[in-house]
């Protein structure tokens, strides 16, 4: 049976990752500036972070948790977005964080999008961990689909 409470079903994953966003939202024009080259480098990481977490909803559906635990019988998805990149959300952020970062040519956004990496990279290792033991064929899925560049082959 798993745990029910917030935190003990990862809740501090999902705290920490919006405690960064948020940072990474602020910093931009906070300790930035944002100009035409600048804006026109970036915008292309934006839209594509918008498209790939648009595309990860949709395919996602009603199995979508901000918590690394699986919901109850959500199944191992592998097709659309899923079949590029194994966590197109996660992936979706770190887009949208460059992108963000690109457009206020702002350090202090770009150390905070450092952190959501390294973050963002450990959230899925503990999320992967769980999916292996609830889908039999995880393991195979994980060894030909990058987790967050996605292949577009």
């Amino acid at each position: 049976m798993s745990p029910s409470g917030f935190f003990a079903r990862g809740g501090g994953w999902v705290v920490a990752q919006s405690v960064l966003m948020i940072a990474i939202l602020v910093a931009g024009p906070g300790w930035g500036r944002a100009g035409w080259p600048s804006v026109a480098v970036g915008l292309p990481f934006v839209l594509l972070g918008a498209w790939i977490g648009i595309l990860g909803v949709r395919h996602l559906g009603a199995a979508r948790s901000a918590l690394p635990e699986p919901l109850p019988g959500a199944p191992l998805i592998q097709e659309g977005i899923y079949a590029r990149v194994r966590h197109p959300l996660y992936a979706s952020l770190l887009w949208l964080s460059a992108g963000w970062t690109l457009c206020w040519l702002s350090p202090a956004s770009g150390a905070a999008s450092l952190l959501l990496l390294a973050l963002l990279r450990a959230k899925a290792r503990s999320e992967e961990a769980l999916l292996i033991r609830l889908h039999p064929g995880y393991e195979a899925y994980r060894s030909r689909v990058p987790a967050f560049l996605p292949r577009w082959r």
